[in-house]
């Protein structure tokens, strides 16, 4: 698989990421067992770049579930696989009785990441991202907390998520910032219209689309636009490998991460890169989803 740069962080990884979250917050997710053979083909395949949180989970009670799985999948991994893996986990969300609630209290952010650093196994966590800034904390406030991890070694470089052009500026006057994820897909293009895409080529920053096949529900359908299937057949691929080609030519840090829970799923997104849609492609596939 092709390589990327993520952000300013120099790290080399593959142009496909890997999203963990179906593999732990569903009540019907696959076994520890079928979810480790998927991460393990997934880096297999190149994709390096592993996204996890401490709550993909199903509720509070097993806050962390995602992230221990990544860390026996890392463990078991041969040493030369091992090596190349990137992992990015987040704080700020909390899972009381299933609900996506969020608490980014500075003081709970950092007893957060020390609780991901013992689920993930490690004694410094490679990117750790802001999953998404609490309306009842002042947004410098929270930052100011992975600026403060960042300071103590916990964690070597810091990511956010699901912010605004203005939060990207400001985040950057407290702590470095490598990387920020927010959704986008062809039928969700918010990051087109509000800056926060443009404010990452302008600045650098990767750019980490979550759900960029529509979800854990939408990638199932996403052949059914007239456009990408017609695209789909022209090049003899499936319309998930479409979708990522699609976001692969909207910048060169963009780096999608695509939620996975079987090996089948991997394997046709990882070929995402292998094939360069043309310009009048991708302009058809704009137009289609506007």
């Amino acid at each position: 698989m092709k390589q990327r740069i993520l952000g300013p962080s120099g790290l080399s990884v593959g142009e496909i990421g890997l999203g963990g979250m179906p593999m732990s917050v569903r009540h019907d997710r696959p076994s520890e067992a079928d979810s480790i053979k998927t991460i393990h083909r997934a880096t297999e395949l190149g994709m390096t770049l592993w996204d996890t949180a401490d709550a993909y989970c199903i509720d509070d009670t097993e806050t962390g579930h995602n992230e221990r799985l990544f860390a026996k999948a890392k463990a078991s991994l041969p040493a030369d696989l091992r090596e190349k893996v990137v992992i990015a986990t987040k704080g700020g969300h909390i899972r009381p009785e299933g609900r996506w609630d969020q608490n980014a209290r500075p003081e709970y952010l950092l007893t957060a990441l020390d609780a991901s650093l013992k689920a993930l196994d490690t004694d410094v966590i490679d990117v750790w991202q802001f999953h998404r800034p609490d309306p009842k904390v002042p947004f410098a406030d929270s930052v100011g907390a992975f600026a403060e991890a960042h300071k103590a070694g916990k964690v070597r470089f810091v990511g956010l998520s699901n912010v605004s052009a203005a939060q990207i500026e400001e985040a950057l006057t407290i702590v470095p910032i490598v990387s920020v994820q927010n959704q986008y897909s062809l039928g969700h293009r918010a990051p087109e219209r509000d800056g926060s895409l443009e404010k990452c080529r302008e600045l650098g920053i990767a750019f980490l689309p979550w759900s960029p096949l529509g979800g854990m529900g939408g990638a199932k359908g996403i052949g059914s636009d007239e456009t990408l299937s017609s695209i789909a057949e022209e090049l003899g691929i499936s319309p998930q490998r479409v979708a990522l080609a699609w976001h692969l030519s909207k910048y060169e840090m963009l780096i999608p991460i695509p939620g996975a829970s079987r090996v089948e799923s991997v394997e046709d997104s990882a070929l995402g890169g292998e094939i360069l849609l043309s310009p009048e492609q991708v302009e058809r596939l704009n137009k289609s989803f506007e």
